[in-house]
């Protein structure tokens, strides 16, 4: 029987017939005397992903391997691309001890092509599980949100910026049910800009998914809201089960026209807009601001009980407001207590200025 006969298209089979771990798909020959190559998952720009079996570990577990091919044919071409892999390789194998980020096994150079090996998850991604059990909740996107964005947080301490951040990206593991976060660009990114034909074209230099990467990161310029961006469509995505060049968009901004295709509370609906700006400028700059931004939905029905309700004069309000949380307490406080004494001096200046506009100086009849 015919190797690529089972459930592989025409497009799947030339591209079996012409990479060398295509061409031991299915065989008994294995790639580096340890690897069984089983089938294609996917290919992108710059390679194709393998999955395979490591027969010389006790248990034969899966892995997964990515063949990435950078379009470079001088030595001097290829020692720069050969730099930027070993680069961004390292990187990938220290975030990997995160238990959301699959953990890279190995990597190295064959020929003029490189190699990454890395743990395979077993699951869906999200695109599927919203095609097969429909859009998400608001209560269930701030979950999958909870999740996800101490794993940015992770990544961007580590400066990483992902890049690709989509549904197609997020793996929901069989196992446990975490959400793990596949599919880095960093690594595509620093061999594109390493290949030849990135000095004649900027458009092979991007790398992420029309319509999840915003603007700068089209301009070549991705900085950590970039992922933040993509995270949000990534939501609107999980609350209406469609893909974001599905959606009407402002002539004038850019902005993403969400709000007449579903219903969220105001707060939340504030937060996505927020994450999803065009401009870099009004969007989250941190995924520890989005965090904050959600966590005080959860406080705002009790936080008039920590507030006073006493009005603050104009002087009281100015030294009230003299100085910030951070100076006016040096030990911990905690995270509840914060939001309301930053809430407490939000207010105190909203009265001073109220009183402000109030305030008549007195004029004597003429």
């Amino acid at each position: 029987m015919n190797r690529f006969s089972r459930k592989v298209s025409n497009f799947h089979s030339d591209l079996l017939m012409n990479t060398k771990l295509g061409q031991l798909c299915g065989s008994k020959t294995l790639f580096r005397e340890r690897y069984a190559i089983l089938r294609i998952l996917g290919r992108g720009g710059f390679g194709v992903t393998f999955l395979a079996r490591n027969v010389n570990l006790p248990g034969h577990p899966l892995c997964v391997i990515k063949q990435l091919c950078p379009k470079v044919s001088n030595p001097r071409s290829w020692e720069r691309a050969k730099e930027r892999f070993e680069k961004e390789a390292k990187t990938l194998g220290q975030l990997g001890n995160h238990s959301q980020i699959p953990m890279l096994l190995d990597y190295f150079e064959m020929g003029e092509e490189f190699f990454l090996v890395q743990e395979y998850v077993r699951g869906c991604t999200l695109t599927r599980e919203v095609r097969r059990n429909g859009s998400l909740s608001e209560d269930a996107v701030k979950k999958f949100l909870q999740e996800m964005l101490p794993v940015l947080q992770y990544i961007h301490k580590n400066h990483v910026i992902h890049r690709d951040i989509k549904p197609q990206n997020l793996l929901r593991c069989d196992d446990d049910g975490r959400l793990v976060l596949i599919d880095f660009g960093a690594v595509r990114e620093e061999l594109a800009k390493a290949s030849e034909v990135a000095e004649k074209t900027a458009t092979t230099n991007f790398v992420g998914t029309m319509g999840f990467a915003p603007p700068e990161q089209f301009s070549l310029r991705p900085v950590y809201s970039s992922d933040i961006y993509a995270l949000g469509v990534t939501s609107l995505y999980l609350l209406t089960g469609k893909a974001p060049l599905e959606f009407d968009y402002d002539p004038n901004t850019g902005e993403i026209c969400w709000e007449k295709q579903l219903t969220v509370s105001e707060h939340f609906g504030s937060v996505l807009n927020k994450m999803i700006k065009v401009s870099v400028k009004e969007r989250f700059s941190s995924a520890s601001e989005v965090m904050f931004a959600l966590g005080i939905e959860s406080h705002l029905p009790h936080l008039s009980n920590c507030l006073s309700t006493k009005p603050l004069g104009i002087k009281e309000s100015k030294s009230k407001v003299t100085h910030s949380f951070e100076e006016n307490y040096h030990s911990y406080v905690p995270p509840f207590t914060r939001t309301a004494v930053a809430i407490r001096e939000w207010k105190a200046k909203l009265e001073a200025r109220k009183a402000r506009r109030n305030y008549k100086p007195y004029s004597s009849m003429a």
